[in-house]
């Protein structure tokens, strides 16, 4: 059976969560290769991953189209982390 979208937002930000360096320290992520600035790319990702936790909370359920969004941003910004060599 499909997770509904609200399940699936709370799947997609623990997987998003578990993948990403959100608690790696800032001297580890501003060292090296930089092809974009991996902080700010995680800090506002944390932002939004956030909100969604806290509307969720409140019980607001996300459309596809939020839950799209949010996964292609994700996206980018694990490829920018990839690029610059942050993760394992």
């Amino acid at each position: 059976m499909k997770p509904d979208t609200t399940q699936a937002m709370e799947q997609m930000i623990a997987e998003i969560r578990h993948v990403l360096p959100f608690d790696m320290p800032v001297d580890q992520l501003c060292s090296g290769i930089c092809n974009g600035c991996s902080k700010k790319l995680l800090d506002f990702l944390d932002m939004q991953l956030e909100e969604w936790e806290m509307r969720l909370q409140t019980g607001d359920a996300p459309a596809l189209g939020e839950l799209d969004q949010l996964s292609k941003t994700a996206r980018k910004i694990h490829k920018v982390i990839e690029r610059n060599g942050l993760l394992g």
